[in-house]
């Protein structure tokens, strides 16, 4: 999905919404901040597959989208934090009723396959 349809005013709120989560890492990285704040080491050890590439793309495409905050403290080494911000925990709210139906769809896929 092309990201201009998160700001574009002229589509669906869901488009706009899903223009925000989409791709493969940003509703695992939105439910990984839920618990708090992290820094982006404990992040891709949580994630395994995600690149560091990867990561700081999405976060920084995330801190844009006003998803997430970027702290760094100013001590040696750097440290550097990313927590959810009022609108971040919004959305994440927002996603709890479709995080509860993926999960019924998948109870759902699991209860009906035949034994192996």
């Amino acid at each position: 999905m092309v990201r201009s349809r998160a700001q574009d005013p002229n589509v669906c709120g869901v488009t706009a919404a899903i223009a925000v989560i989409d791709g493969k890492w940003k509703t695992a990285l939105l439910w990984l901040l839920e618990s708090g704040p992290h820094r982006p080491g404990e992040l891709r050890r949580r994630l395994p597959g995600l690149s560091e590439k990867v990561l700081t793309q999405a976060l920084r495409e995330m801190e844009a989208d006003e998803l997430v905050h970027r702290e760094v403290y100013d001590e040696l080494p750097l440290r550097t934090e990313y927590s959810l911000t009022a609108f971040g925990r919004d959305l994440s709210e927002a996603l709890a009723p479709v995080s509860d139906w993926g999960h019924r769809r998948l109870e759902k896929l699991t209860g009906d396959r035949p034994p192996s």
